[in-house]
């Protein structure tokens, strides 16, 4: 068990006082209400909070030491002062947990879009190569066969959370962990102890500027991930220290230009060192060669799209260069990946179109959706629909014969909203990238917090108006998301797509100050039996059901 004096030897944090007591600690909290029984509690300060005004409530719940920024006395509890918590919180944790980065191989990933789906392909490519990997993404965390919630609205975990994750996974005899990353974590320094060894990017386009200030500063912020693969100490397993970015991203000069370990490049388009060839698209999935020095493999994947070549190019040459695992082995691998939970899920209730809940909630992963969804109905032409036959399900051959026996056009259908108190740019970007790419749109809400709801939809309607969309007739707004949800689905035609995209996988939407439980898998499973008259869940509620918006804005 560690004490207060052992988990701050060593921390060059500053301020401290040079003697502390052999206290006993038996966990840390960033929360007064988290706090138990013989726990260290770290204040920190926060955007609408300050977790020093709750260190009464800390130590009256248990807390037997207290770490803050500001000048305090007077406690029953050692207090120990430290310039700033929330960049010494990582340490703090790896310490109290005994470092157990360092006694892993940690892969971490980054960037605006892909990173859940790349995280997932590393992951199964190492389980295929007989590697004990665990996975930490914004969706779960994977410890051996046990698999763990993260949260509602999510991004990377708190700092304390990464390390106990990371300290349960050494105890269960795991070698490697795959670490998705976000511009959040960095900035905040969540992941700064996570003893990188390999680093991926994805993309970097517009997304959080909000909060970043600008693209320089977001980009910035990831690109921490692999200034940080220089620091990284040695490890007796070796450390491979390896930066592999995307060549196709326009982040790649500058990621390029400040990362001095070993490096190398992963795209579509020429210059790459790792790159696809011959690639193939279809409703069902990708195929492609990856082609690079000594390299020529087939891929196969379940995923669809173009951006997923991108994905299963950067998981490729991650594990390929980076650990020196074998091409066939790799392919297996990403083969084996069903899925990812919200990215491109089909729901088939028998309906003879197809239905997608999607993650896509910027303007590139929006565009990038609405493209891989053209891809997949240009590829269900009368040409290549006997050799599809073979490999359809019978909700494929439901859709494919939709599409056979009918004469009009098939359509995309999207449905999707813009968060509130986030980046206000995207709102009219992502309702002008769907009425380019997107047949009709249905704007609706998407965690509008204490923003006006109707206000965000008019910035999206002005957005689809500047590209010519015609309000009810290509595009509607409809503030309730069940209700959008719906709608898009009594619009399809057979062969048509219908995207709900924006939630994903996530499993609560905030609306005031209150996150109301939803999931749009369900909301669709909920839609599509009302439509086709079947049983089927129940819609999950919202406010917009039958509040006023000045009532659930209180």
């Amino acid at each position: 068990m560690k004490t207060l004096r052992r988990i701050f030897e060593g921390l060059s944090v500053s301020h401290f006082p040079g003697q502390l007591p052999d206290l006993a600690i038996e966990g840390i909290a960033i929360d007064s209400r988290a706090v138990k029984a013989g726990y260290l509690f770290v204040a920190m300060k926060g955007g609408s909070f300050d977790g020093h005004d709750f260190i009464a409530k800390a130590v009256e719940n248990g807390a037997v030491a207290i770490v803050g920024e500001k000048n305090i006395s007077g406690l029953k509890v050692p207090y120990v002062q430290i310039e700033n918590t929330r960049q010494a919180l990582t340490w703090i944790a790896a310490s109290f947990y005994d470092f157990p980065a360092r006694k892993l191989t940690v892969i971490g990933v980054t960037g605006t879009d892909g990173k859940t789906t790349t995280c997932n392909l590393i992951y199964k490519i190492l389980l295929a190569a007989g590697i004990k990997a665990g996975l930490i993404s914004t969706v779960n965390a994977v410890i051996g066969d046990e698999v763990l919630d993260t949260g509602f609205h999510v991004t990377t975990p708190d700092a304390h959370d990464v390390q106990r994750y990371l300290a349960r996974m050494v105890e269960a005899g795991l070698t490697h962990v795959v670490l998705e990353t976000t511009s959040h974590s960095w900035a905040q320094f969540r992941v700064d102890a996570c003893e990188f060894d390999i680093g991926v990017i994805t993309n970097i386009t517009h997304e959080h500027l909000d909060q970043h200030g600008s693209y320089e500063n977001y980009r910035a912020a990831k690109g921490r991930l692999f200034t940080s693969l220089e620091k990284t100490l040695s490890k007796p397993q070796g450390n491979p220290r390896l930066a592999v970015l995307n060549r196709d991203d326009r982040s790649f000069e500058y990621l390029d230009s400040i990362t001095n370990v070993r490096k190398v490049s992963y795209g579509i388009g020429r210059g790459a060192e790792i790159r696809a060839d011959e690639i193939q698209y279809s409703p069902f999935g990708i195929q492609f060669t990856a082609v690079g020095n000594d390299l020529r493999t087939a891929i196969k994947s379940k995923l669809v799209g173009a951006y997923n070549v991108s994905n299963c190019l950067a998981a490729l040459t991650a594990i390929i260069v980076g650990l020196g695992i074998k091409p066939e082995i790799a392919a297996k691998g990403i083969e084996s990946l069903r899925g990812v939970p919200g990215r491109m899920e089909r729901i088939d209730l028998g309906q003879n179109f197809t239905a997608i809940v999607d993650f896509a909630h910027t303007p590139n992963a929006l565009k990038v959706t609405l493209e891989a969804a053209r891809e997949m109905l240009s590829s269900l032409t009368a040409k290549n629909v006997k050799n599809a036959k073979e490999k359809m399900s019978l909700g494929d051959l439901r859709e494919l014969s939709g599409l056979e026996n009918q004469n009009e056009k098939p359509r995309v259908i999207a449905v999707f909203g813009s968060a509130g108190l986030r980046d206000k740019e995207k709102r009219r970007m992502m309702a002008e990238t769907s009425i380019e790419l997107a047949d009709l749109t249905v704007l609706t809400a998407e965690d509008p917090r204490t923003e006006s709801l109707e206000g965000i939809l008019e910035e999206m309607a002005a957005g689809a108006r500047s590209k010519g969309g015609r309000e009810g007739e290509t595009f509607w707004r409809v503030a309730d998301r069940g209700e959008a949800i719906k709608f898009a689905l009594s619009l399809a035609r057979p062969g048509d797509i219908v995207l709900a995209c924006g939630k994903g996988h996530e499993q609560s939407m905030c609306f005031g100050a209150v996150e109301y439980p939803w999931d749009d898998r369900v909301a669709m499973r909920a839609a599509l039996s009302q439509l086709l008259g079947i049983e089927g869940p129940k819609m999950p509620y919202l406010p917009t059901q039958d509040k006023t918006e000045e009532e659930w804005l209180k």
